[in-house]
């Protein structure tokens, strides 16, 4: 069922982002996308690489972190790694940053352009465990989708 969804989701998702080149467009639309269509969440947005730090990009939730330091955090954890995190307790994540106390499970899948890792994908829960592997993989494949978009 949740491939499903996310295969439709993916689908509205390349529907509106299709002939977008501006990458703050396509992330504010994309991250309302994903606000609007998935449960329980307290936010869905970018951290875009600027250097050897993550800068808060277009998102859709409460006033968030501005800066984080590569290979700090969840965020910065998977941008360093160039790895998806899925997180099922934040607060058992050594060296997990608090933007939002009321946050209690993460997903946070690196942006690449090629190899490079442009931005991450950073999605937050109050609910402890609220990603499974089927959200991994369906987000996964609508951010390939979201790169294959904008970076072709």
């Amino acid at each position: 069922m949740k491939t499903e969804f996310y295969q439709t989701l993916n689908r509205q998702a390349q529907a509106l982002l299709e002939g977008e080149d501006d990458l703050i467009a396509a992330m504010a639309n994309f991250s309302a996308l994903l606000n609007d269509n998935l449960a329980d969440l307290n936010w869905a947005g970018f951290y875009i690489k600027r250097g050897d730090q993550l800068v808060l990009g277009p998102f859709q939730g409460k006033v968030a972190c501005t800066r984080i330091a590569m290979g700090k955090g969840v965020c910065g954890t998977a941008a360093a790694l160039n790895t998806t995190q899925r997180v099922a307790d934040v607060h058992a994540f050594d060296g997990h940053i608090a933007c939002d106390s009321a946050s209690n499970s993460e997903i946070v899948i690196p942006v690449r352009q090629g190899e490079e890792v442009v931005a991450v994908l950073d999605i937050d829960s109050p609910l402890l465990n609220r990603f499974d592997e089927d959200d991994q993989i369906g987000l996964e494949m609508m951010v390939k989708s979201f790169e294959s978009g904008l970076f072709a």
